[in-house]
């Protein structure tokens, strides 16, 4: 007999799981996808515009955000998400086996994205109610480290299955609707065990309607953002500061999957699965960890030059692959390299939007500017594939390197506030 759940409960019991749940949607729609499509032959323009609209729920989630705190629980929006999130994988699995597994299979991975958006945002809220401040402190990079591992049994564990499938069984589809399935089965399992796991705060409750009625408006909260000193500069910044990545993110993949002849490094799919997948993201999460010690240690004004740097110059990395067409040995330890040093840069680009959040609406305000980064990512993603194509692999990685720059020019007229905050 199933018992009814805790009001309260030790974190280490739901903290994980739920955090991996968080984690392994956002990098199938977003990363895993890339490397599907790639290997259903899809042409990568198609693959960068269309995958690339997957970012749209992270840029606008903040508009359904509030809906999530009127309606129902945090614990109830939760649950619904993972069940349907289960039910929607289990569709795109299905959806590969057709003759028409493109559209299908986007629609999924679209219908897919709202869902995983309307996750965070229920799963962020349910660990402010169930954990205690400090618990909520201590637990911190707990959430981001199986945050991190479902990115790494996504794009690693989920994609070298791939390969191993693709290699034994000579059907691409069918290969890729069984590790679909297995990521659907998960869901369902979560789902399972979070119906017994999560705990019942008191604090997790429908507001009722005089309660929303006393929230600020969604408009005030809009216009206290925009309002801040030097927001154009706050709002370059955002934008352009991953524009060389938003080029890069949707190609890797492609490169390292075509051939010789077209200007790629013709790895397997295993290969990508862990070297990409794998060894790449240990190497991002382990550059992230440096990142944040170096802030804390020697403060924000005086990190931000030498991480930023260590985030571009990395990119070179992929101009030489591009041109030398090294062997998988070489190839190994440049995207860890690479991948290291954005872990180190993209914490600068991290702390900056948590030292901009300022006001009673900060937290609202970290939301919009994290939509925002989501826009950043999404508007050069769509022309990436269509550039890649026109100039090659060559010339494109240049043009990627060359894309890091207008971001590095906004940071001399970053405020002075925030260059000297420390964590």
């Amino acid at each position: 007999m199933i018992q009814s759940p805790a009001a309260s409960r030790n974190p280490w019991i739901f903290l994980p799981t739920l955090y991996f749940a968080e984690g392994l949607p956002y990098v199938i729609i977003n990363t895993v996808s890339v490397i599907l499509y790639k290997r259903m032959g899809i042409d990568n323009a198609d693959i960068a515009f269309w995958t690339s609209f997957l970012y749209l729920p992270w840029v606008i989630k903040m508009f359904w955000g509030p809906l999530v705190d009127i309606y129902s629980t945090k614990r109830t929006w939760i649950l619904s998400m993972q069940l349907a999130m289960s039910v929607c994988m289990f569709f795109l699995a299905f959806s590969l086996k057709t003759d028409v597994f493109f559209p299908l299979s986007l629609s999924a991975l679209l219908i897919g994205a709202f869902i995983s958006a309307t996750y965070d945002i229920s799963t962020d809220g349910f660990y402010m109610l169930a954990l205690t401040e400090k618990e909520q402190a201590l637990f911190v990079g707990i959430r981001a480290a199986f945050y991190r591992l479902a990115m790494i049994f996504g794009s690693g564990v989920l994609v070298y299955l791939a390969g191993m499938l693709e290699a034994s069984t000579r059907n691409i589809a069918m290969s890729w609707t069984e590790v679909i399935s297995i990521s659907a089965l998960i869901f369902a399992l979560a789902f399972v065990y979070h119906t017994v796991a999560l705990p019942v705060p008191a604090a997790d409750r429908r507001r009722s309607a005089q309660e929303t009625t006393d929230h600020a408006s969604f408009g005030e909260v809009i216009r206290s953002y925009f309002v801040q000193r030097k927001i154009g500069v706050m709002l370059a910044f955002i934008l352009l500061y991953r524009l060389g990545e938003a080029m890069l993110i949707k190609l890797v993949s492609p490169f390292l999957l075509d051939p010789k002849s077209a200007g790629g490094l013709e790895l397997t799919t295993k290969q990508v699965g862990l070297v990409y997948g794998t060894v790449g993201i240990l190497s991002l999460v382990i550059g992230g960890v440096l990142g944040g010690w170096l802030i804390s240690r020697f403060g924000f004004k005086r990190c931000i030059w030498p991480m930023v740097l260590s985030m571009h110059i990395p990119d070179l990395f992929f101009v030489y692959m591009a041109y030398a067409q090294p062997s998988s040995d070489l190839i190994y330890p440049l995207v860890a390299l690479e991948q290291f040093g954005y872990g180190v840069g993209f914490t600068v680009f991290t702390v900056y939007l948590m030292y901009s959040a300022n006001g009673k609406y900060k937290t609202s305000h970290y939301a919009i500017s994290t939509g925002i980064m989501a826009l950043g990512m999404m508007l050069p993603g769509f022309i990436s594939g269509y550039v890649q194509q026109a100039v090659g692999y060559k010339m494109f990685f240049i043009i990627v390197c060359l894309m890091t720059i207008p971001g590095m020019l906004t940071i001399p007229f970053i405020p002075k506030e925030v260059l000297d905050k420390n964590m």
